[in-house]
């Protein structure tokens, strides 16, 4: 892959927009120069050691910020495919006791271990997303209602990114109710709760999907003027697409600087 590393002085969007991708997109020295914050991936496949991301912490420079994934363990159940790279088989006997938000000592424990690795990084939001069979049955919800209202959430946000048939509003009251950024991919669906929005870019047809010109148009209309945004890239040119996108958003900012400029006189 082509490296696309920029010089952060150079850095169009107003503090306002946060753009960068889901992983480091390159080496992660090149990715602290070109972005201003990254969503930590491992961390929901099988977590790093709390030693880890205090050194990643101590490597970026001041005001980068770090965003990451929740453990799987906690979201998803050990019939998910992505269990395959835990690095550790979950016993038979215990299956039933993972993932979908349960209110189990082994969810609560990876939570511990998951917020643990979380202050080390000094992440200041941690995205719960969850897998389509998370339907919006009875006791999904009651699970997530528990788990959202039993931990601590002090220092960091929650995000939540529900797949498959939830409706519009249950999703905009539980978010209401628990207090949850509304994950989505702009460009497919709205956010529809938050005090700040988070956008994650998993591509029109998938992850190897490269964003248009008009797509990086569109997603520039959803960053709403009064909320802070975060614009995250999860494709396979996420860094391309990224640097694409930071480029677009400085030429809007000249424009309106231009005019500024222009009514001045």
């Amino acid at each position: 892959m082509k490296r696309m590393a920029r010089s952060r002085k150079a850095d169009p969007p107003s503090e306002r927009i946060k753009v960068g991708t889901c992983g480091f997109a390159m080496r992660r020295q090149e990715y602290y120069q070109t972005f201003p914050v990254v969503e930590i991936q491992q961390s929901f496949y099988k977590l790093p050691r709390v030693t880890t991301g205090e050194r990643w912490r101590a490597a970026a420079p001041p005001g980068f910020e770090f965003t990451m994934k929740a453990w799987q363990l906690i979201t998803h159940e050990p019939s998910s495919p992505t269990y395959r790279r835990l690095g550790k088989p979950i016993p038979p006997e215990a299956k039933g006791r993972y993932g979908a938000f349960r209110p189990t000592d082994e969810v609560f424990a990876a939570w511990a271990q998951t917020r643990a690795f979380a202050d080390a990084l000094g992440a200041t939001i941690i995205v719960f997303q969850c897998p389509p069979r998370f339907t919006p049955t009875p006791e999904h919800i009651a699970n997530l209602r528990t788990f959202f209202s039993t931990i601590d959430r002090t220092g960091w946000r929650a995000a939540w990114e529900p797949r498959g048939a939830w409706t519009s509003d249950l999703v905009r009251g539980l978010c209401e109710d628990l207090d949850l950024i509304h994950v989505v991919d702009p460009l497919k669906e709205t956010a529809l709760y938050g005090a700040i929005r988070y956008f994650r870019l998993h591509g029109l047809t998938g992850y190897r999907y490269v964003h248009t010109d008009q797509d990086l148009q569109r997603l520039a209309a959803a960053c709403q003027p009064d909320l802070p945004t975060y614009c995250l890239f999860n494709n396979i040119f996420m860094a391309e697409d990224a640097v694409r996108f930071r480029e677009l958003l400085g030429l809007q900012l000249e424009v309106v600087r231009g005019r500024s400029v222009k009514a001045g006189h």
